[in-house]
């Protein structure tokens, strides 16, 4: 019987089989999107002070990366809570089901605003999804409109003679990220449809608006959001990209970026109003629930009142909360465990 098999049966039969459970693990494994990762880590933190159990293990994988590790099977050397900051797609569904990984509850923990940023020091800037195109896209559309050529634009200032006269540097996410997903999805694609060469060719904008510029002024950073704070700090002139609550926490030293006329801030991304906004998750894997110690009492902190509600600590870092609503669905849904449906893309 191979690793997999046993992780899976041991699991299965502490489960299900004890009146008391066995359990297989004593400190919570936790993986996932790098946006996610300083909510979890505070309520981490606060589980740990509360309950005086070992706090869980947070590591930041991007939510990509997070997905196929928690996807690879049910076992005490599997992770027990991945966090996404997009919606678990069709495909990593599929995965985690053919590795047994079946039963998965799907949290909306809030609202992020997918944030550009520079520091204080540099000259505010207010850009449109179609400039934002410009500047980063591997190909844009040549001046007859006609044929898509390798991006020339080297400065700001050869998209628009209103953009400051510097040159293009933006550090951003590697593919692996949800926010390098949501960021495709929300700027790039959006920014592409404005302009005519796509308007006429509606087909390509999947292919054609989605590869970023690998010349230069658009930098992988990696998955530490911290490190992309520090180098926009250190360099007036360039951008970063990464989740609201980065932005919000080094105020101090940065400003948001305005997306056509409206910047990133609690109450333009709760209604909409800012362009970049999106959802955040975590997902449960429920037969670890009973048999992993803690798990049931820190998914309860996760969703409580103290920390996702209107005046909880995850807003105090950042996070966009949930109508009261809404958060009493997702209290109820975590508690209890409900099986998420498969998404349909």
């Amino acid at each position: 019987m191979n690793k997999f098999a046993i992780a899976a049966s041991t699991l299965a039969v502490a489960a299900l089989c004890t009146g008391g459970p066995a359990l297989a693990r004593d400190q919570i494994k936790i993986v996932g999107s790098s946006t996610v990762f300083p909510y979890t880590q505070a309520v981490a933190e606060e589980f740990g002070k509360k309950t005086g159990k070992k706090a869980p293990v947070v590591e930041s994988t991007g939510t990509g990366g997070g997905m196929k590790i928690f996807c690879q099977g049910i076992g005490e050397d599997k992770p027990d809570i991945t966090g996404a900051s997009r919606a678990m797609k069709k495909s990593e569904y599929e995965l985690c089901t053919e590795n047994g990984v079946d039963d998965v509850t799907e949290v909306l923990i809030g609202y992020d605003g997918l944030s550009i940023a520079q520091s204080k020091k540099g000259k505010p800037m207010d850009l449109t999804k179609e400039q934002i195109f410009l500047a980063l896209a591997s190909e844009v559309p040549d001046e007859s409109g006609e044929k898509l050529v390798k991006n020339p634009n080297k400065k700001w200032s050869d998209i628009d003679k209103s953009l400051p006269d510097t040159e293009i540097t933006v550090y951003g996410p590697p593919p692996t990220s949800g926010t390098r997903d949501a960021f495709v999805e929300l700027a790039m694609h959006e920014g592409c449809e404005e302009l005519e060469y796509f308007k006429k060719n509606e087909d390509q904008v999947k292919e054609k608006c989605t590869p970023m510029r690998q010349d230069g002024p658009f930098i992988e950073a990696g998955e530490n959001d911290n490190l992309i704070v520090q180098r926009i700090e250190a360099d007036p002139n360039s951008l970063g990209i990464f989740g609201y609550s980065f932005l919000y926490e080094n105020k101090d030293k940065l400003q948001g970026v305005k997306v056509g006329g409206t910047e990133p801030g609690f109450d333009t991304i709760a209604d909409g109003s800012y362009g970049l906004s999106r959802p955040l998750f975590v997902y449960i894997k429920n037969p670890h629930r009973k048999v992993i110690a803690g798990m049931d009492e820190f998914i309860t902190e996760y969703v409580s009142d103290d920390s996702m509600g209107e005046d909880g600590y995850l807003h105090e870092r950042g996070l966009v909360v949930l109508p009261e609503d809404k958060l009493k669905e997702m209290q109820d849904r975590a508690t209890n465990g409900k099986k998420m449906a498969a998404p349909t893309s």
